[in-house]
């Protein structure tokens, strides 16, 4: 069992920069790959970025790459979104989400337990 919880989100003005948080308690957080994804009103939830266990391997949606990274600590049970560039189509509930015993993934229905979603709102 991996319970997730994110944190950070809140408006802030296009060309912003956020850091969302998702702490994880479970034994198995260090062997899962961590996925971020995004749902805005009216939309399918996407794919935004996924790290390996490791941390060695990072993949990203095309529409995020160059302003968003993933990090994790696996000390200190966490995965981190940094938001640079911040635009209003990133505007969305965030999700982070954990895969059990896999490397990475970028479809939502790969990964095993989930977050209950921050609210990132981005002003223009």
């Amino acid at each position: 069992q991996v319970q997730l919880v994110e944190s950070g989100g809140g408006l802030v003005q296009a060309g912003g920069s956020l850091r969302l948080t998702c702490a994880a308690a479970g034994r198995t957080f260090s062997s899962s790959a961590m996925g971020w994804f995004r749902q805005a009103p009216g939309k399918e939830r996407e794919f935004v970025g996924t790290i390996s266990w490791s941390g060695r391997l990072t993949y990203y949606a095309d529409s995020v790459k160059g302003r968003f990274t993933v990090s994790r600590d696996n000390a200190k049970n966490t995965v981190y979104l940094q938001m640079n560039s911040l635009k209003p189509e990133d505007t969305a509930v965030y999700y982070c989400a954990a895969r059990l015993g896999s490397s990475t993934g970028r479809n939502s229905y790969e990964y095993d337990y989930w977050g209950q979603g921050t609210q990132v709102t981005v002003s223009s």
